[in-house]
C-alpha cells in the first residue's frame, strides 16, 4: 500500500533529521487509510530517549507512543508510522529496527549526511517479523 506524503511533511521530516545529525531523530506520521493508501496529515517530533550509541539507534519513551494515539484520536486520525534518520548510512532498516517495529505501520527512513538528505524510503514490516518490504512513498 502506497504511503502518501505532502512535500511540507517530507520537508518537516528531512529538517528534523538534518538538525538532529549526528544523532538518529525520530517522530510519527499521523493520518488515515483511504482507498488503499495511507496519507500523512502531518508529522509529529519525538525525543530520541535511547541512552547509548544515538547516532545508531533511536526510542521513543511508550508514554510519548501513547499521548501521540490520543491527540490523533481526538483529531480522527490514527498513527500510521514512525520515522527517523540514519545518519552516515542508508535508509535501510537495521536489525534494530526490525527488532522493535510492529507490523502494520510504516517505517520511513531518511538517509542523513553531513551535506544533507542523501535518500528517503518507507518500509513495512512482512507478518512474519523475517524483513521488510519497501512501501512506495507518493508526494
Amino acid at each position: 500500500m502506497p504511503l502518501k506524503i505532502g512535500a511540507g511533511d517530507a520537508g518537516h521530516i528531512h529538517d528534523h533529521a538534518k538538525e538532529a545529525y549526528p544523532e538518529e531523530c525520530s517522530g510519527v506520521m499521523v493520518g488515515m487509510d483511504v482507498e488503499e493508501m495511507k496519507i500523512v496529515v502531518d508529522v509529529w517530533r519525538a525525543e530520541n530517549t535511547h541512552e547509548d550509541e544515538r547516532s545508531r539507534r533511536f526510542l521513543i519513551d511508550p508514554k510519548e507512543y501513547i499521548a501521540f494515539d490520543k491527540r490523533a484520536s481526538e483529531r480522527d486520525m490514527d498513527i500510521l508510522g514512525v520515522y527517523h534518520s540514519h545518519p552516515d548510512h542508508s535508509a535501510e532498516p537495521s536489525d534494530y529496527d526490525r527488532e522493535h517495529a510492529w507490523p502494520g505501520w510504516s517505517y520511513v527512513i531518511a538517509s542523513v549526511s553531513e551535506d544533507g538528505i542523501e535518500d528517503m524510503r518507507s518500509w513495512v514490516l512482512k507478518d512474519d517479523r523475517s524483513g521488510y518490504d519497501e512501501e512506495p512513498i507518493l508526494g
